[in-house]
């Protein structure tokens, strides 16, 4: 937030922190509470709609969080990706009772591998071509 005003720095960060710890909370409240989160919500209680939709959410907020520490967009979004799509397998392997296929949860952990390989990738081509030759 270079050129930022410091009232302006400081509004901007309070906004984002406010916004990551609401999806946190509502998104770790679906995740362990899924009954609870649907009677606030009136909803009907799916719990493993509500179980994926809490990990989402969790990953919106870890997102946003990040976005305070680094400035590179490819990094967060990588970040966010990786541990939300790792949340997700974790939740359906989890949810396999419910139902849905069996493949799931592995599946998704690919393309977590997949996200991570690409953030270890970027992050050493950043560090490269930062150091001076």
């Amino acid at each position: 937030m270079n050129g930022y005003s410091r009232p302006a720095r400081i509004f901007v960060q309070v906004a984002v922190v406010v916004g990551a710890l609401t999806m946190l909370v509502f998104g770790v409240w679906m995740r362990i509470d899924p009954a609870g989160f649907a009677v606030f919500a009136r909803f009907p209680n799916h719990v493993h709609f509500l179980h994926d939709a809490g990990i989402f959410q969790i990953g919106i907020g870890l997102m946003m969080l990040s976005a305070l520490v680094w400035r590179d967009v490819l990094s967060i979004v990588l970040v966010g990706f990786f541990v939300t799509n790792t949340l997700h397998a974790v939740n359906h392997a989890a949810d396999l009772d419910l139902g849905g296929s069996p493949d799931n949860w592995w599946q998704l952990g690919l393309i977590s591998l997949l996200a991570l390989a690409g953030l270890v990738v970027h992050r050493r081509q950043l560090s490269r071509s930062r150091t001076p030759a």
